[in-house]
């Protein structure tokens, strides 16, 4: 598959939602990489924008490329520590809305329990496998299933934290991500200029207090 050209969104600050001596959570625009690519041209991302501002800011976890919304940054090695336990022990709970192509014609809640695997033949894509996948889980819930010609609005909870998730299970779904290049549909592509999949809920606890923390970002469409 090729690969388009690294355009990143231009730099008009930072959209901090949360700052504290231990982390900042920020909101990252689509179409900008969470960490530096392996190529070059694409040194400019999220994590190195922040620590422009805040030097001691390290990457927890990373969204998509295309996808907006929600990041957690570290703020020191100890910060660090106890968030990435968190998120590798899934007691971050992640929520998401997006834009999916189709008015969306199964239950209005469920679950979808699909194994993912990479698709040996178009890494780094993502595929369905029963036979080699990983267990993955995505719990949903429709919004509006007329929000726009042809588009349901989903609100979408990973269980399981696997590459591409959320976006495989929508095209397994029939129902992919409305501009998503990777997954979707010329059709379904052609109806944003962007991936409709953005980053709109966290709730963790905080590293320094313990206390449950939840953060907010409504989506920009």
């Amino acid at each position: 598959m090729a690969s388009t050209p690294y355009r990143p969104p231009e730099h008009h600050g930072l959209s901090v939602l949360y700052l504290s001596d231990q982390l900042i959570v920020v909101d990252k625009p689509s179409g900008l990489l969470s960490v530096p690519g392996r190529h070059p041209g694409k040194e400019d991302c999220l994590s190195r924008r922040v620590q422009a501002e805040f030097p001691d800011a390290m990457i927890v976890h990373r969204l998509d490329m295309g996808t907006s919304g929600i990041v957690v940054m570290a703020r020191g090695a100890k910060a660090l520590r106890e968030l990435s336990r968190q998120f590798q022990e899934r007691r971050v709970r992640k929520s998401y809305q997006a834009l999916v192509d189709g008015c969306w014609s199964v239950a209005a809640t469920g679950e979808i329990g699909l194994p993912i695997g990479v698709d040996q033949a178009n890494p780094p894509k993502q595929k369905v496998d029963h036979a080699t996948g990983r267990p993955c889980l995505t719990r949903y819930r429709v919004l509006d299933s007329g929000g726009g010609p042809g588009v349901s609005r989903i609100a979408l909870e990973p269980i399981t934290g696997r590459l591409h998730q959320l976006r495989v299970h929508m095209e397994a779904m029939g129902h992919p991500i409305v501009g998503d290049d990777f997954y979707g549909t010329p059709a379904s592509c052609a109806k944003a200029e962007r991936l409709m999949l953005h980053a709109s809920q966290i709730e963790f606890e905080h590293p320094e207090t313990g206390t449950l923390l939840r953060v907010e970002c409504p989506p920009p469409f």
